[in-house]
């Protein structure tokens, strides 16, 4: 026993990792499993979730689109009929925040009066063309119109 013998390892080196923890599988029978991943499928899923994500955020702009497009013409339309109005003849001081009615003579001419449509009976000599509210910035809003106003009529 003076003579040291060398160790011989029984355990073949060919069936050993130097790294185990590196191994892409279990390397112990309780290890953890451990699943390649589906590079392609995992790819597939976040482009298809991608696509789905900007698609819902491009509709949510459309619709952004949609509703400023709509004020945009709600406000040409205030502005066409104001102009309308500031032309027109009227024999009173409109009050902001009053209701008062547009209505167009024969002669092609427009009248504002705080007569509304129905309140002339039967025998109305001018036609109605809206019944309208002056607001604070002395623009008009229409809260009532039987069709599209157009100022070149």
């Amino acid at each position: 026993m003076s003579k040291k013998e060398a160790f011989i390892n029984p355990i073949d080196k060919d069936k050993v990792a130097e790294n185990p923890h590196l191994l892409p599988y279990a390397h112990t029978v309780g290890g953890a499993v451990i699943k390649p991943i589906d590079k392609g499928r995992m790819k597939g899923l976040a482009v298809g979730a991608m696509y789905e994500q900007t698609e819902m955020q491009l509709d949510q702009i459309r619709e952004q689109i949609n509703l400023l497009a709509e004020q945009a013409n709600k406000i040409k339309a205030r502005v066409e009929i104001s102009e309308s109005i500031y032309q027109a003849d009227m024999s009173f001081k409109p009050l902001i925040g009053k209701t008062y009615h547009l209505y167009q003579r024969k002669d092609g001419k427009y009248v504002v009066s705080m007569v509304a449509p129905e309140e002339w009976g039967r025998r109305n000599p001018l036609e109605f063309k809206a019944t309208v509210k002056l607001l604070s910035d002395h623009t008009w809003e229409i809260l009532n119109q039987p069709k599209p106003f157009d100022i070149t009529e």
